[in-house]
């Protein structure tokens, strides 16, 4: 790779990393929007000043810099206040999706060792019936938001004697920022580690790429704790723009928002966008503020491609891309010309297609996608196995990201994606495991063999289904097997069917062929 070296400069400020944008917002932008929820609004010098109050509370818990603080809330903009203040700490930010069981909870909480816990209303009780299997919370860990429950601080209450001026802290590039968990019941879930550098440049490249600027008016109807917010929320900061929050997504008070907040901005995914254009209210709305919208989060049929970029207003572009952090964009300009690819790494980035040998193949041929840039991830968070099971060396050395993912690139450099190496399955924009889901099942002492795979689903683009074979002499209740699963799993783990079979199909080293099990299962109506 090419080498460069830069002379000595005078002039240039450290890194600007995501507390200090939020910074020059609050002084440059001091009476401008920042943040709306419902009939909160706060300029971007209020919401600086909240941030600095939350990072100096948290501090005075004595947290040092790099100290985990988990949040578990619903949106709202005591979440987004939370995220930002955590980060300007020094701390690191370890939002969960609320979304998962007991289980995951305790175990995302003691893999990276938490000394605090933000959570709101909702999950004060939760929090609370599983403490005594948390092995890191400090004393006065637990801050609560709209509870005053006890043992808990109440979060006004913990800002209330808070110093509003800036932290006194050093942030460097290479510190972490934030850690987004894979979803995941198993012993280890997979925590994916991103520095301030990392965030910064996702703010910095993709902002043009995803057509970002001053004017922008962002609406947040996935959860805060999404990747898919978070590149949202990176890409208004840096453009000073103003961010909407909503609890949830809910596709009538969607379109109705858009029109009544001239929202220009949002990202969403796949079956979001189905939900808008099946609505029968869609063309009693006026959309035509929106200016730039993105999707991602799963595979988008070219049909949908087809009338997004037809019925919406605006640029529509298509990302492919994961948490760790690697991207290709699908532009309006070439969206007619490339719609069945997911376009092409936007500057910055480089990947390549390598073979099972792990050398490069060639133009058209399939292979695994892996790729290298600064948006990627630090690695996984105490999981030496997973990275280096994710790294692949080329020939000077330099470490490449291994997706899991296969796909072929064409003459003109667009990537298309051919199948998931990795099981993975990606339901309404939510990565699910299957390991997960078996790791429950199996469980059932009448299941002899078992596996859990993504099929087609008409609403959300993929969803869970289980294939099981009973024990000899052993009777099998599909739906009583599938009611005490789905109870036992996150609600975005829940399959769809449990399916008997005789047997599973295995190649000679008695791996199961899930491939073969997707082929076999692909046309089931859901």
């Amino acid at each position: 790779m090419t080498s460069i070296t830069y002379k000595n400069t005078y002039f240039q400020p450290n890194d600007i990393l995501i507390p200090e944008l939020v910074r020059q917002n609050s002084k440059w932008l001091a009476n401008k929007p920042a943040l709306i929820y419902k009939d909160k609004i706060l300029n971007w010098q209020q919401l600086g000043k909240k941030t600095n109050k939350i990072a100096n509370a948290l501090l005075a818990l004595e947290l040092q810099a790099g100290d985990k603080v988990v949040v578990l809330m619903k949106n709202s903009n005591a979440m987004m206040e939370s995220i930002l203040g955590t980060i300007s700490a020094g701390l690191v930010v370890v939002p969960l999706n609320i979304a998962i069981n007991n289980a995951a909870i305790i175990a995302m909480v003691n893999n990276c060792q938490a000394k605090a816990i933000i959570a709101s209303d909702e999950f004060v009780d939760k929090i609370d019936s599983l403490k005594k299997q948390f092995n890191c919370i400090i004393d006065h860990g637990y801050i609560a938001y709209n509870n005053d429950k006890d043992s808990w601080t109440g979060y006004d209450d913990f800002l209330e004697n808070s110093c509003s001026s800036e932290p006194q802290i050093t942030l460097s590039q290479n510190d972490e920022c934030n850690i987004i968990y894979s979803s995941g019941t198993t012993g280890l879930p997979k925590g994916i580690v991103h520095s301030h550098a990392s965030r910064a440049a996702w703010a910095s490249s993709m902002s043009i790429s995803l057509r970002y600027n001053s004017g922008a008016r962002t609406l947040f109807t996935l959860g805060l704790y999404s990747n898919i917010s978070w590149v949202a929320i990176l890409n208004t900061i840096i453009s000073g723009g103003t961010m909407y929050i909503v609890d949830k997504f809910d596709v009538d008070n969607c379109l109705a928002q858009i029109q009544k907040d001239r929202i220009t901005h949002f990202a969403m995914v796949p079956v979001q966008y189905q939900l808008l254009l099946a609505s029968e209210n869609f063309d009693h709305h006026d959309l035509s503020s929106i200016k730039a919208m993105m999707c991602c989060g799963s595979p988008l049929p070219v049909a949908v491609k087809q009338e997004i970029s037809k019925r919406l207003p605006g640029d529509f572009i298509e990302l492919y891309g994961l948490t760790e952090g690697l991207v290709t964009i699908l532009s309006p300009e070439e969206m007619q010309q490339k719609i069945d690819s997911v376009g092409r790494p936007y500057p910055g980035q480089d990947i390549r297609i390598i073979g099972n040998d792990d050398k490069e193949v060639d133009t058209g041929q399939a292979g695994e996608i892996v790729g290298i840039s600064k948006i990627l991830m630090s690695g996984y968070l105490n999981n030496p196995k997973a990275n280096e099971e994710a790294t692949w060396l080329d020939d000077n050395n330099q470490k490449w990201f291994r997706t899991g993912d296969i796909g072929r690139l064409d003459t003109d450099g667009f990537l298309y994606l051919v199948y998931r190496k990795k099981d993975m399955i990606i339901s309404g924009g939510q990565n699910i495991y299957p390991a997960d889901i078996e790791a429950t099942l199996s469980t059932r002492k009448e299941i002899k063999e078992l596996a859990v795979i993504g099929v087609e689903s008409s609403k959300w683009g993929e969803t869970p289904v289980a294939i099981i074979v009973a024990k000899e002499n052993k009777d099998i209740d599909c739906h009583e097997i599938k009611r005490w699963l789905n109870a036992k799993l996150g609600k975005q783990q829940r399959v769809a069917m449990v399916i008997p079979a005789d047997s599973l199909p295995r190649n000679p080293a008695g791996k199961v062929l899930k491939r073969q099990l997707r082929q076999q299962y692909t046309n089931l109506g859901l």
